[in-house]
């Protein structure tokens, strides 16, 4: 069996690969552009991505491909038509980074409502030392205690982070399909316009594409803060962008892009360095713990479908 990984370098190097490398020959690649994707297809029979893009252009001569493992729980950089039509096996890696994602998303949301940034930044300019004041109290925080906290999506993550929150003390409300759970459920809108923490774990699909878009924004309250660690495009990300440069609300914590590493053209260049905004490199996944669980079980997708088992199948 050989296995091609194509973008080794977002697993980090640090993670121990031996559990894939057990199972055939391994030939790796830090990473792999549009245009070399095909070629180092062409032979392989089963092949590990992690944001690598794949469609029907790039896998129509990969004739021996019997196996695409994902890094990943979400699959909308997958084209799975596609691999219906070719019969390409597609596995996911469900549920390896729900502590991690959650404990992200409860920093940023913290560090936001707390002006941590400013606060540090006070000290660690001299100013603090040159005051004279044994201390400084603006911008004025609230506790969380005394905030509501919506959390779109009901999944893993975002059961998780509901639990964070009302294990705080937040009021927690949850928009979801399923009407079930201690915590009250919601529509989107009521969500957007009662809560001042509003966190994003929603898959990327056709219905949750912009969901918070610029008329939900407008909605929110002027202190509100944003959360956004699900899928860069489930979020008007030039609406949200401009929000925060009006002042409409009150913060914003950002993981994920709708393009990655986003361009200098992306609206989102206009706020870097914003006191009230915290934007990190796509790493909410990748706990050291997340990621060695994450190799584990696609070492075991990849074992399943050749011992003629259906394991975290997609396609």
């Amino acid at each position: 069996m050989k296995i091609t990984i194509l973008d080794k370098s977002t697993l980090g190097e640090d993670i121990d690969l031996s559990p894939i490398y057990a199972l055939g020959e391994v030939e790796t690649f830090e990473t792999t552009a549009p245009d070399e994707i095909a070629e180092r297809l062409t032979e392989t029979d089963v092949v590990v991505i992690n944001k690598i893009k794949l469609n029907e252009n790039n896998l129509k001569d990969a004739k021996n491909l019997k196996v695409i493992s994902v890094a990943a729980t979400g699959y909308d950089n997958i084209d799975t038509e596609y691999c219906k039509k070719a019969g390409i096996a597609l596995c996911n890696v469900p549920g390896y980074s729900t502590d991690s994602v959650a404990q992200v998303s409860a920093a940023m949301a913290l560090s936001l409502v707390t002006h941590i940034k400013e606060y540090e930044c006070f000290v660690n300019s001299g100013e603090y030392s040159k005051s004279g004041v044994a201390n400084k109290l603006t911008p004025v925080y609230h506790e969380i205690s005394s905030l509501k906290w919506g959390v779109v999506g009901g999944g893993g993550i975002g059961m998780k982070v509901a639990e964070i929150a009302d294990a705080i003390g937040a009021e927690v409300m949850i928009c979801r399909r399923k009407q079930e759970g201690r915590f009250p459920v919601v529509d989107i809108d009521t969500l957007c316009k009662q809560c001042d923490i509003i966190s994003l774990h929603i898959p990327l699909s056709d219905e949750t594409r912009n969901l918070i878009n610029a008329q939900r924004i407008a909605s929110m309250k002027k202190s509100a803060i944003v959360i956004n660690t699900a899928r860069g495009a489930v979020a008007d990300e030039k609406a949200l962008a401009d929000a925060i440069k009006s002042g409409s609300i009150g913060g914003l914590g950002v993981d994920v892009y709708s393009a990655e590493p986003f361009p200098e053209s992306h609206p989102y260049t206009e706020i870097l360095g914003y006191d009230n905004v915290i934007f990190t490199p796509h790493m909410a996944w990748g706990s050291y713990e997340a990621r060695n669980r994450c190799v584990r079980i696609m070492a075991e997708n990849i074992k399943a479908y050749f011992d003629g088992e259906i394991k975290n199948r997609i396609v």
